[in-house]
């Protein structure tokens, strides 16, 4: 269970990341509303978690899930450029996500 709350609170923190960016500095409400929702659930999910998960293994896979998440996000929704080094650092990120979660035992 404790996965899929971090699930959860990931999706959790994209949101609000996300509508952060749409709220144009929380001058727009609907957005910052989203803002609100959007980290409350991350940090009620992200305690949760923490409750079994090592925090260093829980918040290395909730920022890194994360930054390439809206990363992927502000270039699908926003436009915004990605260069080469860009892509090769999110994709190290990735890389480091799958590393902890398949081989090390820190993770389980």
């Amino acid at each position: 269970m404790p996965w899929l709350h971090l699930l959860v609170a990931i999706a959790g923190e994209v949101i609000g990341t996300t509508a952060l960016k749409a709220s144009d500095g929380f001058t727009r409400p609907g957005p910052v509303v989203l803002v609100v929702i959007g980290y409350a659930i991350a940090f009620y999910f992200l305690a949760l978690v923490l409750r079994t998960v090592p925090l260093g293994v829980t918040y290395a896979i909730w920022s890194g899930v994360g930054v390439a998440a809206v990363t992927l996000i502000g270039w699908l929704v926003y436009g915004q450029r990605l260069d080469l080094p860009a892509v090769l650092g999110i994709g190290l990120i990735v890389a480091g996500v799958l590393v902890l979660n398949l081989w090390s035992v820190a993770a389980h």
